[in-house]
């Protein structure tokens, strides 16, 4: 086909954000669209097929606004609107970036990144209990964590717990130094660090206090009922059927459930099934529930967690091809 030009007039500071370091992100798109970029003076050629050169200019304009919202243009960010770009759904995601949840101490704005973010974050809106699923990075506890803040600031729920499963908080980690709280707080880390970083830590320690925060193991949950409360149960791939079973049965009236999980990484006991898959299962045609399914696309931290996460994905599909069992299921041996 024919060659044709498309030439686009911006700021010299908007075309050099855009093309990146050393060119970095021009030499994406041109490799990615077969179009050539040349940039002077304020002016930018797109060269290439008609069809190819109208998706660069389509995904260059929307990154110069994207630039004069004041965000940032990312080698994740490039590869998704490239990405997005090819399926012809550059302008949804465009749309993503409106949906502003809360700011971070630092006054960083909160949104979702990605169209499987805004699913998830539409879902936590509009359903009782969501099940957020997928691999690492894809932002599924954090984004539950600002939704749950969020909720909370608005006297939306009167309180947040968050809880884990506590896989070796038993009598293996009697060893350890310091009360019970000490011993299982390194499985709830991960947790509190969302916490300062949305909220503060000030204000984070005057909730938790107040027990209008609680951070806790899945095995505290038994027996309770938790009305007008934000729960989040986090790294749900390793709970039994059984304690899925409890957790959900502690909803109360006026609460909301999060339940994150990546079927991946699961870390029960060899020949242990997950409540997270039971759960997903059984549960699959109650209206009041909603899943949100995150891929490798929705990744938003370093690229580089993107490409193992490919690279994995890749690898499990081999191995189940071969009849094997792939990284997916546990092979530790019982002791």
């Amino acid at each position: 086909m024919e060659a044709v030009t498309e030439v686009l007039q911006l700021d010299s500071s908007v075309i050099k954000e855009i093309f990146g370091e050393l060119d970095g992100f021009a030499k994406k798109i041109e490799k990615a669209f077969n179009v050539s970029l040349i940039s002077r003076d304020g002016e930018l050629k797109i060269i290439g097929e008609a069809k190819n050169t109208a998706s660069v200019k389509e995904l260059i304009l929307t990154t110069a606004e994207s630039l004069k919202k004041g965000n940032e243009i990312t080698e994740q960010s490039m590869n998704y609107s490239i990405a997005m770009s090819m399926e012809n759904k550059l302008a949804s995601a465009a749309e993503v970036d409106k949906d502003l949840i809360c700011f971070t101490t630092m006054g960083k704005p909160i949104k979702p990144k990605t169209l499987g973010q805004k699913q998830y974050v539409d879902l936590i809106r509009n359903k009782m209990i969501v099940f957020g699923i997928g691999p690492a990075g894809t932002g599924k506890t954090y984004l539950a964590m600002a939704m749950a803040i969020k909720a909370f600031k608005n006297d939306e729920v009167s309180r947040i717990i968050l809880t884990r499963p506590a896989i070796e908080a038993g009598e293996k980690l009697g060893f350890l130094p310091g009360d019970l709280q000490s011993k299982v707080d390194p499985y709830l880390r991960p947790l509190y660090d969302a916490l300062y970083q949305i909220m503060g830590a000030e204000s984070f320690q005057k909730n938790m206090e107040k027990g209008l925060i609680e951070v806790a193991p899945l095995a505290y949950m038994r027996g309770r009922t938790l009305d007008n409360a934000f729960i989040i149960l986090d790294e749900a791939q390793n709970t039994t059927p059984a304690q899925m079973k409890m957790f959900l049965t502690r909803i109360g009236f006026g609460s909301k459930a999060i339940i994150t999980g990546d079927g991946t990484q699961k870390d029960l006991p060899a020949g242990t099934e997950s409540g997270l898959d039971v759960a997903l299962k059984v549960l699959s045609k109650v209206d009041e529930i909603g899943v949100a399914k995150l891929t490798s696309l929705d990744v938003v931290r370093h690229p580089l967690v993107q490409k193992i996460v490919n690279a994995y994905e890749e690898y499990e599909k081999k191995e189940k091809r071969n009849g094997k069992s792939g990284t997916g299921r546990n092979t530790r041996s019982k002791k």
